[in-house]
């Protein structure tokens, strides 16, 4: 193997990996004290894997559900979360659809 073909295959093995990381979504734990409950709220978002192997919008699906749920009721966080998650498949992509629930919350600012 010539040293342009090792470079062309740590290339491309480089762009695998990158293209398999996530995004964690926040997690913290808060006393009742430092917010007030704004409500329920719900959001969901999709991300497709064209190919099998060719991630779009993915990797990050969790936390543009979880963020949409929280900027519907104006909050700052959101508690008792439930995650579901919704998979279809067609002949070269296959979606899966994250749905996030929970209490939004409103944080106390510190006097």
């Amino acid at each position: 193997m010539n040293h342009l073909s090792k470079f062309v295959a740590w290339v491309v093995f480089g762009l695998v990996l990158a293209g398999c990381t996530g995004t964690p979504m926040k997690s913290q734990q808060y006393d009742s004290s430092q917010y007030t409950v704004l409500g329920h709220s719900e959001a969901s978002a999709t991300g497709i894997m064209l190919f099998g192997f060719i991630p779009i919008r993915q990797n990050d699906r969790f936390v543009r559900a979880q963020n949409a749920a929280i900027r519907a009721k104006g909050g700052d966080a959101m508690i008792n979360t439930q995650v579901q998650e919704n998979w279809f498949w067609a002949w070269v992509l296959s979606g899966y659809t994250t749905n996030i629930s929970g209490d939004v919350i409103k944080l106390k600012t510190a006097q």
